[in-house]
């Protein structure tokens, strides 16, 4: 698998150079590269207690990305996913260390523990004040006599960073990241494990499945299952959360183990806010890549109860890019159309036979959708299928809403509900070609000649004529075709489908930037899809 990295053996110090380039001097490291990588404020005098962290690399922003006023005092990283040296943190510790103390925050890995312990050991032989807490708040495997650290991590940083900076003594803060230690539980779910670069990737996990409780290293967790959706996949989390989330308030971490794309972040903090398991979760840090697993695409989930205290500490300023803050969960808030943008709400009406045509158009698209999808990867971005499947489910559902019985406020009223629904370029062209066939039916046009002047019209403000490779391909001898049937209709409309395929050049559309190659030998799905329309209406009709 590529990645945008130099080379494996340099990965680690070149991502820490590169975040000292663009910190605008907030950040330091000490000269010892490549084997001592620790990171500094620069603004850092020794006169408050320091608090260090840091473990293996591959979890950014953690730990590094975290070093500020508020939170930590400096980061002792380590290769990929392996522990940093004896003297790396011993570097560390003697760096920030002034006559107040220092607190190591390290999470519960045997190379942590003994690396980070051993260092706090030699520090306190230079007669330096040194306390260390140990992060165990992973619940995946309830049997497992040491559990691992993960995101939870972050709730120490926080807490012990807002103490620290009010000037707070070494054993105050120490109490404190303790007892956050001891009241707060994580677990995570993946659809994917990590790639390790220069390492094969490990295929653990199978197509349709998620694994619950894995790993930031990308350690097994405690159970594969089938994945269903996010709504699934975060109940089974929250389900896991559960028995530790008690009846006061409590704060969450959504934390993005690496490749889960912000869309889908978002609905997972749509689902957690909505969930009946989190009724007590009522506040949120995230969604955000906080401790992340390389690439890795899951998510974990972190609580912690709260009382007024510890959330003036989640609530202390931090000026880090990395931490988003804590925010209040509420209620989604709406606000009213402009006036002007609000649809005109047509008057229901019934026509058995105009409801089976639209209900057969629907039905089409919709068991369409995968092969038009398919279809358009070929040529643009895959979603045909989709936009026009989701369309059809969104008008099939409106039907009993719809004017059936009159034509010319039926167009209009399709029209309409496409162009809320549908979305994209082809929502505004049909929403135009319906509102315009809606226009010409009211001037006294019969049906077929209103569907040209909708079809011409969509050509004016698009631009697209016959020959462009687009629907209009299929639509405009489909249309034609029409006052002799509808069999002569679907023989028009595939004729100009196929006809898309011979044609190397689209001159609209997303298909307008493909080359050449990737366009002959496949139908234009906008065109496949006209062509389906019309055949399956006159196979049914």
């Amino acid at each position: 698998m590529n990645q945008f990295i130099n080379a494996k053996e340099t990965l680690v110090t070149d991502a820490i150079d590169g975040l000292l380039e663009t910190c605008g001097g907030a950040l330091t490291r000490l000269d010892g590269y490549p084997h001592i990588k620790v990171v500094c404020r620069t603004d850092w005098d020794k006169s408050k207690v320091a608090l260090i962290s840091g473990g293996g690399s591959g979890h950014e922003p953690a730990h590094a990305g975290f070093v500020g006023a508020g939170m930590l005092t400096a980061a002792v990283c380590g290769e990929i996913f392996a522990s940093p040296s004896v003297d790396a943190v011993l570097a560390g510790i003697l760096a920030v260390t002034g006559p107040s103390g220092c607190l190591l925050i390290v999470k519960n890995y045997t190379g942590d523990r003994l690396n980070f312990g051993l260092a706090a050991e030699r520090a306190r032989a230079f007669g330096l004040k040194v306390a260390m807490v140990v992060v165990d708040d992973d619940i995946a495997l309830p049997d497992l006599p040491q559990p691992r650290g993960v995101a939870g991590t972050l709730f120490v940083h926080k807490i012990a960073g807002a103490l620290a900076e009010a000037d707070a003594d070494l054993a105050t803060i120490t109490e404190a990241a303790q007892s956050a230690i001891s009241n707060m539980a994580s677990i995570g779910k993946s659809l994917d494990t990590c790639t390790v670069p220069g390492s094969a990737k490990e295929d653990r996990i199978a197509p349709g499945m998620a694994e619950l409780g894995l790993g930031i290293h990308g350690e097994a967790g405690v159970q594969q299952v089938a994945f269903k959706d996010a709504q699934n996949a975060m109940d089974l989390v929250l389900e896991k959360l559960a028995p530790r989330i008690g009846t006061g308030p409590y704060v969450a971490i959504i934390n993005n183990l690496g490749s889960t794309t912000t869309l889908e972040m978002s609905v997972l903090a749509h689902e957690l806010a909505t969930s009946e398991r989190a009724g007590n979760i009522t506040h949120i840090i995230g969604p955000a890549p906080l401790m992340t697993s390389l690439d890795m695409h899951g998510f974990s989930v972190s609580v912690l109860p709260v009382d007024a205290v510890i959330m003036s500490h989640l609530h202390a300023p931090v000026d880090l890019p990395t931490w988003p803050g804590v925010k209040d969960i509420g209620p989604v808030l709406v606000s009213p159309l402009p006036d002007g943008l609000s649809p005109i709400q047509p008057i229901p009406s019934s026509n058995t036979k105009t409801r089976n045509v639209l209900e057969q158009c629907c039905d089409l698209l919709m068991a369409a959708e995968a092969d038009l999808n398919e279809l358009d990867a070929k040529s643009g971005d895959g979603d045909t299928g989709n936009t026009l499947a989701t369309a059809a489910r969104a008008l099939k559902g409106a039907l009993d809403r719809l004017p059936l019985a009159d034509p010319t406020q039926l167009f209009r009223a399709v029209g309409n509900e496409l162009s809320q629904t549908m979305g994209g370029s082809s929502g505004v062209i049909l929403a135009i070609f319906f509102g315009a066939t809606g226009d010409a039916c009211a001037s006294g046009k019969p049906i077929h000649k209103a569907l040209l002047a909708g079809l011409e019209r969509i050509s004016q403000v698009g631009g697209a004529q016959i020959g462009d490779r687009t629907m209009i391909d299929a639509l405009g001898p489909a249309l034609s075709a029409l006052p002799q049937g509808l069999d002569a209709a679907a023989s028009a409309a595939r004729d100009g489908a196929q006809k898309t395929a011979a044609m190397g050049r689209a001159n609209a559309g997303r298909a307008s930037y493909v080359p050449e190659e990737n366009l002959i030998g496949h139908v234009d799905p906008g065109a496949e899809a006209v062509a389906r329309l019309f055949e399956g209406l006159a196979k049914a009709l």
